[in-house]
């Protein structure tokens, strides 16, 4: 198997839209060697712990209402080429990822993190729900097959919050600047979300360095 490091926030659309692309690729290369593991960073990690109206957030991300429609109306049109159902109108609310990646990091322990990674997503992004809630959370740890009362406690505890941090910051010290970021192999980075083609060839030339 190889690794694939996924640097991913469950609030970053374009980590949402590339994990669609991933998928497809996947699918189609059933016998791909890829062990995935998802890492921690925060688009705003400076967020407040209760988050903030989402309306306000963009517009003072993007300069003002036309800036984020310009960058909303990109995110929209490729969400819908890859295929991915995106309701912005359902989000009222910009939330602090940090438990939410905290969530991911104890799912992995269980063999259940790309099961999470998506579940938060789809809550998001296609239900509109708020992913810094802790209530919400612990519904998509339950669903996972996670003990909800052991991710209750572990919410309301500082558990892993600062490796999650720590990650985070090493990242950036390594050079990641957004998300999402590939890492195959611990060796080739590849920034932004790739298109499947991309990945079938990647796949397609991995199995042929490894071929006998």
């Amino acid at each position: 198997m190889i690794r694939l490091d996924i640097l991913s926030d469950p609030i970053c659309p374009w980590c949402y839209i590339g994990k669609a692309h991933l998928d497809r690729a996947l699918a189609d290369r059933p016998d791909h060697p890829f062990a995935i593991e998802w890492h921690p960073f925060q688009l705003n990690p400076d967020m407040p712990p209760e988050g903030m109206d989402r309306r306000a957030y963009l517009e003072a991300k993007f300069g003002g209402r036309d800036g984020a429609v310009e960058v909303y109306g990109r995110i929209a049109e490729a969400a819908e080429a890859a295929g991915v159902e995106i309701d912005f109108a359902a989000i009222a609310r910009t939330p602090n990822t940090l438990d939410a990646h905290r969530l991911i990091h104890w799912a992995g322990l269980e063999g259940r993190q790309t099961f999470v990674v998506a579940a938060l997503f789809r809550a998001y992004f296609r239900e509109g729900r708020d992913i810094g809630d802790r209530a919400v959370l612990e519904g998509i740890a339950e669903a996972a097959g996670l003990d909800r009362a052991m991710v209750a406690r572990l919410l309301g505890s500082d558990a892993d919050v600062e490796d999650i941090r720590a990650r985070d910051a090493h990242a950036r010290t390594r050079g990641v600047t957004g998300v999402p970021t590939f890492v195959v192999g611990q060796r080739h980075v590849l920034p932004g979300a790739q298109p499947p083609d991309l990945w079938r060839q990647v796949i397609d030339d991995l199995a042929a360095e490894t071929a006998p």
